[in-house]
C-alpha cells in the first residue's frame, strides 16, 4: 500500500483499524489515551520557561539541590 497517496484522515483510520485488530477495542482505546496532539510552540515555550542556562549554571543548580537534600536527610 502506498500511504504517500493517502489523506491524513485515511491514514488515521487505517492506524486505528490496525490497532484494534492487534489490541482489541479496549487495548486500542488505552493506547490512544497515551497520546494527545498538543498545541503551541514547544521551543518558544521551553525557552521562556527555562531560559538559556550555561552548562556551568546547570551544574551549579544541581549541586545546590544536592546540598539541600543532604541537609534534609
Amino acid at each position: 500500500m502506498d500511504v504517500s497517496q493517502l489523506a491524513p484522515a485515511q491514514i488515521r483510520l487505517l492506524g486505528i483499524e490496525a490497532l484494534t485488530k492487534a489490541l482489541g477495542y479496549a487495548g486500542m482505546a488505552r493506547f490512544m489515551q497515551q497520546f494527545e496532539m498538543g498545541s503551541g510552540d514547544y521551543t518558544r515555550d521551553k525557552n521562556q520557561i527555562l531560559g538559556d542556562p550555561t552548562v556551568e549554571e546547570i551544574f551549579a543548580e544541581i549541586e545546590q539541590m544536592r546540598q539541600e537534600q543532604q541537609k534534609k536527610a
